[in-house]
Formats: structure tokens, sequence, C-alpha cells
């Protein structure tokens, strides 16, 4: 069914998708709270645990690539139920984990995999089928979700932990992901879009010009040629500094302000009000994502991103802090939604999710880097620049390096030929 009265369905599917980001970056981003009651408890020492996040953000990243696979192969609702099966088995784990080994399995590498399985790119694939019209709009959404994940889930699980303990915390999560991800899944994720999308009868011919030249060009749209081509990489490496740099501010965020004097809820009203104001910034980010060169909103995402990472390891006061935040939030969202774009438009739908995936994958090998950085640089050197001014250095070259990708727009005149990858 395309449209219930005047309501296009696709946008049904956004929603669920958006409140599951919510849910599942809110998990992978809010480990900030997490951090200290878990080394308190179970006697970790802070290189420690951030090793194990470190791990696990690998494989949540390794798991990316297997999601667009599976989506491919086997559709949606199969990829996210079977994710919500190993989150839900993973938390029980971790709650009954007592020692080093038993923890890392499960909340390392289980939690990780589950979580991916029913990450953004799970949902990417079904989202630029069912939008071609407003496909970024669609896409920002999902950003919207993630920023609205690391506003609330932030101090929501700060709360809970001081309220019932961590252990608790992490099962009332897995409780709360399992009775939205059931329904979602079997009741309003459709992966067989309505041959025309969304688009207006007047969009209809120049799709089917676009379809055309895609179809010129069929033969590099295969995932290796994609793999020997600039777009790809240059997508790559902005994944991996913002990658580096959001899961650093989830792991370390909230322990770096604590360590600078700021109180927990302080600490993590702070970390959420980065979130709280990109849910706002999406919306508009997301119609100019539709009108602007794609590239040129990610490089600037990029660019104020890594300014805000060096103020906000500076910040002495409450004010400081809040304005900080509110600065990042405003670009903080974004650079993945409009990378899965771009891949959409230079690659066509069909490889998306596989190319996204892997591109992606880049995102936690950086996330990875950061989380072990962020503890071990601390430890070693009594200081938090070592990796907060990494993240900051990282995002002022993915900045220069989005400038170098292709000027496209949805509905922009087809230009996929032989040439269309440069």
């Amino acid at each position: 069914m395309r449209r219930i009265g005047n309501w296009y369905f696709g946008w049904t599917i956004v929603a669920a998708s958006t409140v599951l980001t919510l849910l599942t970056v809110g998990m992978r981003m809010g480990i900030g709270p997490f951090f200290l009651p878990i080394i308190e408890d179970l006697g970790f020492s802070r290189s420690e645990l951030a090793g194990i996040v470190a791990i696990g953000m690998l494989c949540y990243g390794l798991a990316m690539p297997l999601a667009g696979h599976l989506v491919g192969t086997r559709g949606t609702r199969f990829v996210l139920l079977t994710g919500m099966v190993v989150v839900v088995a993973s938390s029980i784990a971790t709650v009954l984990a007592h020692d080093p080994v038993m923890f890392f399995l499960a909340f390392g590498v289980g939690l990780s995999l589950g979580l991916g399985l029913t990450s953004p790119v799970a949902l990417t694939p079904i989202l630029s089928r069912w939008f071609t019209r407003q496909r970024g709009m669609a896409l920002f959404f999902l950003s919207t979700g993630s920023m609205a994940g690391i506003a609330l889930m932030t101090p929501v699980f700060t709360s809970f932990i001081e309220w019932l303990g961590w252990r608790a915390t992490l099962l009332v999560f897995a409780a709360a992901f399992a009775l939205f991800t059931i329904p979602a899944a079997l009741f309003i994720f459709r992966d067989n879009a309505p041959p025309e999308s969304d688009l207006r009868p007047e969009d209809v011919a120049a799709r089917a010009a676009l379809a055309a030249q895609r179809n010129q060009s069929a033969s590099l749209a295969r995932v290796s040629d994609a793999l020997r081509t600039a777009p790809f990489w240059q997508v790559a490496l902005g994944l991996f500094a913002c990658g580096f740099s959001m899961n650093l501010l989830g792991s370390h965020g909230v322990p770096m302000l604590m360590d600078h004097g700021f109180d927990a809820m302080t600490s993590s009203l702070g970390i959420g009000l980065i979130g709280a104001v990109a849910v706002f910034s999406t919306l508009v980010l997301g119609r100019l994502a539709d009108v602007l060169p794609r590239r040129d909103i990610l490089a600037t995402i990029y660019l104020v991103r890594g300014l805000g990472f060096f103020a906000l390891v500076m910040v002495g006061a409450h004010w400081e802090l809040y304005a900080a935040a509110a600065l990042g939030g405003i670009v903080w969202a974004g650079s993945i939604a409009l990378s899965s774009a771009i891949l959409a438009d230079v690659y066509g739908v069909r490889r998306v999710g596989v190319l996204y995936g892997l591109t992606y994958l880049g995102h936690q090998v950086g996330g990875m880097i950061s989380s072990w950085l962020g503890g071990w640089g601390y430890e070693t050197f009594g200081t938090h620049w070592v990796s907060f001014g990494a993240a900051g250095t990282l995002l002022v070259i993915a900045a220069a390096v989005s400038l170098r990708l292709p000027r496209r727009a949805v509905l922009a005149a087809p230009q996929a030929t032989s040439a269309g990858f440069s």
C-alpha cells in the first residue's frame, strides 16, 4: 500500500526507522554513563574497559556489511528480528557477567553485533527504495534518530543508573528495544516499495531517464568496481573521522567532563544538548541536502564539528560547556545521511546497502581507535588532548577531502557514464 488517504506510507517507515535508530545509536553512543559505574563494579582499569569498548566498536562495524548483505538477500524484517534477539540475549549475558572474558564476549562482541544488525545500515536500503525525490530528507531523519538517541538516552541512562544501577538499566533497555522492534519489523517495514516511490507525475520521466543511463553503466555498478573509484574512499575517509569523533564523545565525553570538574548529570546534559540541538538542525540540513550540493554541506559539517572538538575539551564553566555543545549540535548530524545519499547518487540504489556497510566499517574502525585512545591517552599522559585533539584534526582533514566529491543532486541530469565516478 502506497498511500493511506494523502499519507505516503514511506513516511511511516521513516518514523519507525527513526525510533529504532534512536534506541540503537542511543545505546551505542550512550556508553559514557555506564563507563565509571562498570569500572567501579567490576574492577576494570579505564584502559581495560576502553579496550573492550574499542573492540566492540569494531564488531559493530563488522556487522554493517553483513547487515547490508542480509537485507539484500533475506530482507529487512529478518535482519531486524535477528539483531533484536542478539541484543536481548547479549544484554542478559552482560548482566550475568562477573569476569573480563564473559563481559567482553557479551558486552563487547555480542551486544555490538546485535546493534550492528539493527543499525541505520540495515535501514538505508529500504528508505532509498521508498524515496527518490525526498531521499535526502528521509535519510536525514535517520540522523535525527541518532541525535535524539544521544540527546535522550545519555541523561536517561545516567538517571536510571543512579536509580537502579547499570545492570538493571541495561535490562530495561533490552526490554524496551524488543517491545518496539518486534511489532515494527512485522507490521511496518516493507521491502517492496512502489515502482515510482515518492515521485510526482512530472518527476517520473526524469527518473526513467536516470534509470536508462544507469543501465548503460551497469558494469560499473558492481561493488568491486566501486572499490576502485575515488568517491568511495573519500566517503570512507570522512566516515572514519566521523566514527572516530562520535564514538570518542559517546565513550569518553562524560568521563572527560567529569575529569574537568563537572558533575555526572551536568556532563550528561552537556553531551545530551549536542544531540538535542542536532534533532532540529537535521530538519534544515535535510531540506538543504535535496537542494544544494551535498559535498559542500558535508564539508561544512566536518569543519565546524572539528573546531567544536577543540572547544569542548577547553570548556571550564557551565555556560561554556552548553555554548560549545549547542554550537557543535548544529553540525553534529548529517554526515552519515549525506554519505549514504552521496553513495546512492553516485553508485545507484541497488548497491547502496553493501557499499554503505563497507564505508561504515571505516566509521567503526575510527570508533574503535578513539575508544581505546581516549582511555590509554588519558592514563598515559594525564590529558584528554591526545584523543580529542586528534578527533578535531581528523575532522578538518575530512572537510578538505569531502570538497573533492562529485557535485550531484538526486534528480539532477544523470551522468552515470564511465566518468561518472570521478
